[in-house]
């Protein structure tokens, strides 16, 4: 069995998105689009100051993985309470809810980032500025949505200095799939993951983005651009407010 090379469509050149091939114009080396991948992360977990960075197609993605790893290591549990800000995006509690958790909801002023407590995971979807990456057995979520200080379009990342989160989250990302391995290969789907990964095009878009990017830049929003999500009837029947 062959693997089918990228594009499988085979697209006409002028129909084909540009980023990778501008990747290389810059002097960007691949061979495999998804080489772009690894080139991105590499420049995430550079730029952010962790050791590693995984791809995602969302933020949400990324903070799903992030929950399922800590089932993984047995750091959660089902119906574990997780306490986060009032004031944040819907899907962060919603995500908890789908991993079998509670959210907490407490009013907490934060800008850029805050820490999802009992996870150990931080939200940093509204931070992106150099040596972001502070805590050091922690996973930092980020998002690349449009209004971002990265503005892919769409996209995630977590960023970890450990081997173990970044070697499980990559196969969770990818569908259980060790892409280094032989496609048909016995060995090649090693768990059951989920479609969660990012587009090389995609990746290559944020390596573009990257390069014209300041080192350092401000939060692009904090509590005060969110709705006090405990008071929505969708979530009423997780409330569990303590002020």
């Amino acid at each position: 069995m062959v693997y089918q090379s990228w594009p499988i469509g085979k697209l006409p050149k002028g129909w084909q998105r540009p980023e990778p091939s501008l990747i290389k114009e810059k002097g960007y080396q691949w061979e495999d689009p998804r080489d772009i991948i690894g080139i991105f992360e590499n420049k995430l977990a550079d730029y952010a100051g962790s050791k590693f960075a995984v791809l995602t197609d969302c933020c949400s993605s990324a903070l799903f993985l992030a929950l399922q790893f800590r089932f993984f290591t047995k750091e959660l549990s089902l119906g574990q309470k997780i306490e986060i800000p009032c004031k944040t995006y819907a899907s962060v509690p919603m995500q908890i809810i789908h991993s079998g958790l509670k959210p907490i909801f407490r009013e907490i002023a934060w800008t850029g980032v805050y820490e999802l407590k009992n996870a150990n995971i931080f939200d940093s979807a509204a931070r992106f500025t150099e040596g972001m990456y502070t805590q050091d057995d922690s996973l930092h979520v980020l998002s690349f949505q449009i209004k971002k200080r990265l503005p892919i379009g769409k996209g995630g990342a977590i960023l970890t200095n450990s081997p173990i989160a970044y070697n499980w989250l990559k196969l969770a990302s990818y569908d259980g799939r060790n892409l280094n391995s032989d496609y048909n290969s016995t060995n090649h789907i090693q768990m059951l993951g989920w479609h969660y990964y990012m587009t090389p095009e995609d990746a290559a878009r944020g390596i573009l983005i990257m390069d014209e990017l300041p080192r350092t830049n401000p939060d692009s929003m904090s509590f005060e651009n969110y709705t006090d999500l405990s008071r929505l009837p969708v979530f009423l029947k997780y409330k569990e407010k303590d002020f």
